[in-house]
């Protein structure tokens, strides 16, 4: 791979890793205990009635959803990191085969070559 695009799918990856992490601290602290997992703040509001409890319920779990989704492609932007120091960047996990450039410009945290990918 030319060092160019790899120093370019770098930058966009730390981008992404940036972003991620600063929507995730706006509804969600880090865990101190378990390395990459975030937690949900609750809401709560002590003098509420049933509707209003219930609508925080819903919403609490509304962002625990949400915060499944981002530290998942939080994890993904990281290996792509990690790999990428370790000069082991795109080469798809289940094939072995170099991944296609023009996914890793659309996903650069891809781990699967299309072909693979298409057939998981």
């Amino acid at each position: 791979m030319q060092k160019e695009l790899l120093e370019t799918l770098k930058q966009n990856l730390e981008k992404e890793k940036m972003s991620l992490e600063k929507e995730l601290e706006t509804f969600a602290t880090k865990d101190k205990n378990v390395e990459g997992n975030w937690d949900a703040k609750k809401i709560t509001a002590e003098d509420t009635d049933m509707e209003e409890k219930a609508d925080e319920m819903e919403e609490y779990d509304n962002l625990l959803s949400l915060e499944h989704s981002l530290e998942s492609k939080l994890k993904d932007v990281n290996a792509a990191l990690e790999k990428i120091a370790n000069h082991e960047y795109g080469v798809c996990e289940k094939c072995g085969k170099a991944i296609e450039e023009k996914r890793l410009l659309v996903c650069p945290e891809a781990r699967l070559c299309m072909k693979c990918n298409e057939s998981k």
